[in-house]
């Protein structure tokens, strides 16, 4: 079964939102897995209204998983959700990631989004605890991450472990994803149960991705494997 995933980290919608709903309408994905989306005062209207101009409806996140989002479209239906806090580290930025067994056309699938800390001393027990997550699900596993490292870095390699990279499957893993500005790091990734085959990848990069964040989009079409 076909699915389309876009991953973005929206920069807490500080640049231009037209552009932002422009290229992810122009995308045409099955869901969004959103890092920096909203998650202070009034933070279900405005996942609401983001996922309304994204023309998807909110499947799981927001404040309980601190600002990390999952959209779909009303192709996909969503089942169960969970969102997940990591321990705080006193003086650090409170993290956490957001989950939602979904099914499309028969094919389940347990969605997962979340975005790790800045400080490389914070990330090794966050990445930790994500993957706990992710190794534990029976689904097969759809999930986006801003590591905020590259693939060297150790918590790059705790999630990675035993999952697809999408970007290296498509042999792409030299196209970077922050800054657009200065796009010089591939710290953005989409990682996939080894038993859904991915059909095509790619680090959007326009005139218009380039207005609306300061993360490039995660453009990848998946085959999810049939129902048991």
């Amino acid at each position: 079964m076909p699915l389309r995933v876009l991953s973005y980290n929206i920069h807490s919608q500080r640049d231009d939102t037209a552009a932002l709903a422009e290229v992810v309408r122009a995308a045409a994905p099955d869901v969004v897995i959103v890092q920096e989306g909203p998650r202070r005062f009034r933070w279900r209207q405005k996942s609401a209204t983001l996922a309304e101009s994204f023309g998807l409806v909110v499947g799981a996140g927001g404040l309980p998983a601190l600002g990390n989002l999952l959209l779909t479209s009303l192709r996909v239906r969503v089942l169960d959700t969970r969102c997940e806090r990591y321990p705080l580290t006193p003086g650090r930025h409170l993290r956490g990631a957001a989950y939602a067994e979904c099914v499309v056309g028969g094919s389940r699938f347990l969605l997962a989004g979340s975005h790790l800390s800045t400080d490389p001393a914070e990330r090794p027990a966050q990445a930790a605890a994500f993957k706990r997550t992710l190794a534990a699900a029976t689904l097969p596993v759809v999930a986006g991450a801003d590591l905020n490292e590259g693939p060297d870095g150790p918590a790059w390699r705790t999630v990675a472990a035993g999952l697809t990279d999408t970007a290296e499957a498509m042999d792409r893993a030299d196209r970077h994803t922050y800054s657009c500005g200065n796009p010089r790091r591939r710290i953005d990734a989409l990682f996939v149960d080894p038993r859904i085959a991915v059909v095509d990848y790619d680090v959007v990069d326009t005139p218009r991705t380039r207005q609306a964040s300061d993360h490039f989009p995660i453009l990848v079409d998946l085959l999810l494997p049939a129902a048991d």
